[in-house]
């Protein structure tokens, strides 16, 4: 919602760029089909682009606006996102302007009661959580992507207005300036947000729970000098009936969400003068006793809403289109980033190498699995932040003040950041090797965990955008048994490459590429003996993991991990 007299405001420090219209071939009567289409320009979209062109996969992204979104909106980035941009070549810019954090703070009537640490270790390459606001998250992915000529075709002010499928593709009625025109694909990918017109074209929606409760939001410039944390306030002095957040941003902007008392009036609670004097009472709370300036806000609701089903037909709905989630927790973007990750390699295998449907089909089960772990995890934080019922208003009462000299229930204000989902149920995953005993490392089903190799050297920095085959060769080369594998793993994926691990430093050791493991520090974080494999997606979750190398058994597992239905007993 953008608030009355918004408009008003001229940024402070964002120069929001606007992108010409550029009339497309189809304008002229040309009437090609892409691969992919994406309808949507925002973070999820634009990622997914992204995913699909390094896979070497053509898409044309849609968007009826000509602007990145303005105001902060999602700002807390994910160590797992940051992992995955850092895989699509694009993290260099988030990580040298984003703010990283790893802990925070909860205050109940002005004092401190808890303060959190996120785990992090030394072998983490990036920080847990990253501030950085959405207008610079899609500035860097729409500068990204023009550096993919022919791959990733961008076209402004173009607007869906209709949707139809059949066996062959997709067909998209889009509205531009310059007139209307079809726009036809194999497939489609629907990125355009909480209010997708793909899905009310298709005649779907979205189930789930409405929770009670507004936050206004809003972004605040001014010098101050807390640290990056964020800063939770129950009734406080300044909100005493309700919640406050606070997140530092990038050049001294300061996010600031506050709840609104039970039988508030929205409208009201948006008029630019309450914005003002709500900003101006939580400042003086926190002790901010010099000039400020309101950039920005906005008014949400905390959901727990989706789609039954994420695929329908050649229409696969990515981020907010197919599902709406609380934003305690940060969930929302980086929920949404894991399903462009999900969704491009599927894509990219179906067209590219014809891959079963079963690939395709495996999408909903994953990322909706996801969803729903979100709602539970967040559901939970929800529930304590805005309280739905007078019993949860009640215990959350009692939990705060106990929390003044109590240390067990403390932990109740935690917010529960994000973590990956792990897809252990999936169809793709070879769950047979859960059998065999594994000291440490990921399960079947789990990202694959980042260890450090050196001072700037890590696993993740080894991993292509295809299958990882990461074999575990200790004292000795490759053995014939790896050897011979190969030829066959690569006439199932001609894309799969192969790390081998040794402790023999310097020497060489065959394979793709090789990593010197002297101290077993590696493997010791997989729990990993001479001959143990982990085979990796290209989404690095672990597709199956074995102690010992048999040929039927992985050859089986990268079938199933590619949708084969024939291989789902591996």
């Amino acid at each position: 919602m953008r608030p009355a007299g918004r408009g008003e405001l001229e940024s402070l420090y964002f120069d929001y760029p606007e992108y010409p219209f550029r009339a497309p071939a189809e304008l002229g009567g040309a009437s090609p089909r892409h691969p992919v289409i994406i309808a949507g320009a925002g973070p999820v979209g634009l990622t997914a682009a992204l995913a699909l062109a390094q896979l070497g996969v053509a898409s044309v992204v849609v968007d009826r606006k000509n602007t990145v979104n303005d105001g902060s909106r999602a700002i807390c980035i994910s160590r797992y996102s940051f992992e995955t941009l850092q895989q699509l070549g694009v993290v260099a810019r988030f990580e040298a302007k984003g703010l990283g954090w790893t802990s925070g703070r909860c205050y109940f009537r002005d004092q401190l009661i808890y303060q959190f640490s996120m785990p992090h270790s030394a072998d983490e390459r990036f920080l847990p959580m990253y501030n950085l606001q959405q207008q610079y998250i899609e500035q860097y992915l729409i500068d990204a992507a023009a550096d993919c000529p022919g791959l990733i075709d961008i076209r402004w002010l173009s607007e869906v207005t209709a949707v139809t499928q059949d066996e062959a593709g997709v067909e998209l009625g889009i509205a531009t300036p310059q007139g209307n025109y079809p726009l036809r694909g194999q497939y489609l990918l629907a990125a355009d947000g909480a209010r997708s017109e793909v899905r009310n074209l298709l005649g779907l929606r979205l189930n789930g729970r409405n929770l009670p409760g507004n936050y206004v939001i809003a972004d605040i410039r001014m010098e101050h000098d807390f640290p990056t944390e964020r800063r939770s306030f129950f009734e406080s002095s300044a909100n005493p009936e309700a919640t406050i957040l606070i997140h530092r941003q990038p050049d001294n902007i300061w996010r600031v969400d506050w709840q609104l008392p039970a039988g508030a009036d929205p409208e009201e609670a948006v008029a630019e003068n309450t914005v003002r004097d709500r900003v101006a009472a939580i400042l003086a709370m926190i002790g901010h006793r010099g000039d400020w300036e309101l950039e920005w806000w906005s008014i949400y609701t905390a959901n727990t809403l989706c789609l039954d089903d994420y695929r329908h037909g050649r229409v696969l709905f990515i981020g907010d289109s197919g599902h709406i989630v609380p934003i305690f927790g940060v969930r929302g973007l980086n929920n949404g980033i894991a399903d462009a990750a999900n969704a491009a390699w599927k894509l990219a295998y179906t067209l590219q190498h014809g891959a079963a449907e079963g690939l395709l089909d495996s999408f909903t089960p994953e990322r909706r699995g996801a969803t729903l772990d979100v709602f539970r995890n967040a559901g939970k934080s929800s529930r304590f932040m805005t309280p739905p019922t007078r019993g949860y208003s009640l215990m959350r009462k009692a939990v705060l003040e106990l929390a003044l000299s109590e240390k067990f229930v403390r932990p109740f204000a935690d917010p529960r950041q994000v973590q990956p989902w792990i897809y252990d149920d999936s169809p793709l995953t070879s769950t047979a090797s859960q059998g065999e005993v594994f000291p440490a490392g990921p399960p079947p089903g789990a990202p694959l965990q980042n260890t450090r190799l050196g001072e700037r050297d890590f696993l993740l920095d080894y991993i292509g955008p295809g299958f990882t085959l990461l074999y575990f060769a200790g004292n000795a080369d490759l053995d014939a048994a790896a050897a011979n594998l190969l030829p066959t793993l690569r006439k199932v994926d001609p894309r799969l490459r192969v790390l081998v691990v040794g402790e023999a430093g310097s020497d060489p050791i065959a394979g793709d590429e090789s990593i010197a493991d002297p101290g077993r520090h590696l493997a010791d974080c997989y729990g990993a003996g001479p001959g143990t494999l982990y085979l990796v997606r290209p989404d690095r979750h672990i597709a199956g993991r074995w102690r010992h190398l048999e040929e039927s058994t992985v050859t089986a597992a990268l079938h199933r991990a590619l949708g084969d239905p024939h291989e789902r007993d591996a």
